[in-house]
């Protein structure tokens, strides 16, 4: 008996060849230089920032390209598979708008002729692969149980090969055909292990796109290719997905290379070219002290997608950001095109930064402020209104119920402005920061009797202005009567014959009607009061 009847003895229902699942899966027509790539993630609850790193990577060579990009969920780890996960999946990636040319939908319907793009369904196509490396004496069935312990498995190892063999062959690796029957027949469930030819002390060379040639010690493991449940790990699965599907980059995180030796063994194996792999940072964090650590779920809520979803980031924010971890080049860029689109910036995947990347909340918002200083005040009501509906819905009904009015709230110091005021850098923030328009603020003068000196003075001259010119003579005129200086030269050459320049005067007015010595224009914040709320303000 031979490797031949072993697989056909383990593998009775599996009638298909290798050839025949090629049949169904056509060498893709590509033009020079574009990219055929995916995004395949584990659904498991949440789409973490790493992951969404490396779809958005993906995302930006098959656009750049003209390529391909699809999605295959990796839902074979049942350990990891939550419930409802894949729609939590969809959902994030459906926010923030990264579209695939093929995947499957949630109701299960294939978009794309390479599919089906979900792993649980393809099982079949594994097992046929599994088949021919058992059949060539390249893979075996493994009929070590979980319950005899690892230190028995050990063991077992140990009694066949010499005590400092760095190799890490199974005992089930040279089971006779009698032996195989005996182990089934007694209902024995196995697992196939990939066997291979290394003996230990090999190394072996690779090339990664983003940090050039490496070398690591070659596979000396016999490990897993399909679970006793008939699913496969990721090396096994991912070798004949993305043979099949026609990748042509695969963009992956670095924790990865480790294994890479065993999946390059792999796709010889199989007889398989081998598809480049992109392997990026993985992004980090600064605590406290300063030290970097692995930007975590546990810890870190901005490690969840939706954390930017429901404070409200603009998609745009949030790709710009990663953008400026994904190349160096981006910012140079962006500073010498500021009116272009993102989608505009191409890189390469030779470009992409081999730095590890620190995840800084601050420069997010710095970046974010400067996407949304770019939209009109009716964009911005709009995109307000919209967040609140899902996140603040008490919020939502106010807004929208007086759209003009917080339209005008929207466009203070923005539109017809060349330089818009750039202090808002997502949606949540927007109720806080215009707190004064919703309700009367508290005032807190650190000169409560020179405030309300002015303050009186104003309010019994004050009239509703028509533009911030005028606003700004009126308080110039009750200011210079109290001795508040109004030619600010004059006020730097001697402060002291003065109760202080016209800066000081506005401020306490500002204080009164807003809360704070920093807003937009009280002319537009007056204008939007009214008359009468701005007379109660004023009054102290």
């Amino acid at each position: 008996m031979n490797n031949k009847d072993i697989a056909d003895l383990i593998f009775p229902d599996v009638t298909l060849t290798p050839e025949e699942i090629f049949k169904r899966y056509p060498k893709r027509n590509l033009q020079k230089d574009q990219y055929v790539t995916r995004f395949a993630p584990s659904p498991t609850g949440l789409v973490h920032i790493g992951n969404f790193f490396q779809a958005f990577i993906s995302y930006n060579l098959a656009r750049n390209s003209n390529g391909v990009l699809f999605l295959r969920v990796e839902d074979t780890d049942r350990k990891r598979e939550k419930a409802e996960a894949k729609k939590v999946l969809y959902d994030v990636l459906g926010r923030f708008g990264l579209d695939f040319d093929e995947y499957q939908t949630l109701d299960g319907k294939d978009i794309g002729d390479y599919g089906p793009y979900v792993q649980s369904q393809r099982n079949d196509i594994y097992k046929v692969f599994a088949k021919k490396l058992v059949e060539e004496g390249k893979a075996f069935p493994c009929f070590c149980k979980k319950t005899e312990g690892k230190e028995d498995v050990l063991k077992l190892r140990e009694s066949k090969f010499d005590e400092n063999d760095e190799r890490e062959y199974d005992p089930c690796r040279d089971l006779t055909y009698e032996e195989v029957k005996k182990h089934l027949d007694n209902g024995e469930t196995f697992a196939i292990r990939f066997k291979t030819k290394n003996k230990g002390d090999e190394r072996i060379k690779f090339k990664d796109i983003i940090k050039g040639e490496l070398e690591a010690k070659a596979n000396a493991k016999d490990f897993i290719i399909l679970k006793s449940d008939g699913t496969p790990p990721y090396a096994f699965a991912h070798a004949i997905d993305d043979t099949l599907m026609g990748t042509t980059i695969v963009v992956r995180g670095e924790e990865y290379i480790a294994s890479a030796p065993a999946h390059i063994e792999l796709f010889e194996a199989l007889g398989f070219k081998l598809i480049d792999y992109c392997h990026n940072p993985l992004i980090y964090k600064l605590n406290e002290q300063g030290n970097r650590r692995k930007i975590s779920k546990r810890y870190d809520p901005e490690s969840n997608m939706m954390f930017f979803i429901e404070n409200g980031y603009p998609n745009d924010a949030v790709f710009e950001y990663l953008l400026n971890m994904i190349s160096s080049h981006f910012e140079i860029w962006r500073k010498n095109n500021p009116t272009l689109n993102w989608r505009e910036f191409k890189f390469k995947p030779n470009e992409i930064t081999a730095v590890t990347p620190i995840f800084d909340l601050v420069k997010l918002n710095d970046i974010s402020k400067n996407v949304i200083a770019t939209y009109s005040g009716e964009q911005l009501y709009n995109n307000w209104v919209k967040w609140a509906e899902e996140f603040d819905a008490p919020l939502a009904e106010v807004l929208k119920g007086d759209r003009e009015k917080y339209t005008k709230v929207c466009s203070m110091d923005r539109d017809g402005r060349p330089k818009p005021r750039k202090d808002i850098y997502n949606y949540k923030m927007m109720k806080d920061k215009f707190h004064y328009i919703f309700e009367r603020p508290v005032s807190n003068f650190e000169e409560k009797e020179k405030a309300k000196e002015l303050l009186d003075a104003y309010l019994q001259n004050f009239k509703m202005p028509t533009s911030n010119e005028e606003w700004f003579e009126d308080v110039k005129q009750v200011a210079g009567k109290l001795g508040y200086a109004t030619d600010n030269k004059l006020y730097k050459e001697n402060p002291d014959a003065f109760k202080g320049n016209i800066a000081k005067a506005c401020e306490f007015i500002r204080i009164a009607i807003t809360g704070e010595k920093d807003s937009p224009t009280l002319f537009n914040i007056i204008e939007i009061l009214g008359e009468e709320e701005t007379r109660k303000r004023l009054s102290i």
